[in-house]
């Protein structure tokens, strides 16, 4: 199955700002909020989603890709940037999944990034917004 949309949560929104972004900016264009079921961690310097059926959501951001032909060489740059080709003998931080997202009423279908590690009593972001739990914690 393929998506020529992505959902996105931490380090990629675009308030971050991040050199991440801006790369993700050229390839893909920002659609609006958009909301995923599954749980948000802080792991420090950076959130971590699994996706569940705890009835939590994670709020995060939908982009499309602004060329179909473009959609591979993006994706295999953002799954660089997560980490998806790790050494031998070392397993992947994050992968990347379709999940069904919910834009403005719809259900899209779109590429997510998931933790891919244990998670082991690490803080819980109740919200599933990680922009508002960094304002918050300042």
């Amino acid at each position: 199955m393929q998506s020529n949309y992505l959902f996105v949560y931490g380090s990629l929104l675009s308030g971050f700002k991040s050199p991440a972004y801006e790369y993700i900016a050229r390839y893909f264009e920002l659609q609006g909020p958009a909301t995923a079921q599954g749980t948000l961690y802080d792991l420090g310097d950076y959130p971590a989603a699994l996706p569940d059926h705890s009835g939590r959501m994670i709020i995060g951001e939908l982009y499309k890709i602004r060329n179909n032909h473009q959609l591979s060489y993006a994706i295999a740059q953002l799954d660089g940037y997560e980490g998806l080709n790790p050494e031998a003998g070392e397993t992947a931080d994050y992968k990347r999944a379709l999940a069904m997202v919910r834009y403005n009423e719809e259900q899209i279908q779109a590429w997510v990034y998931w933790f891919n590690q244990e998670i082991e009593d690490k803080p819980v972001i109740e919200s599933g917004d990680v922009l508002q739990y960094l304002k918050d914690r300042k």
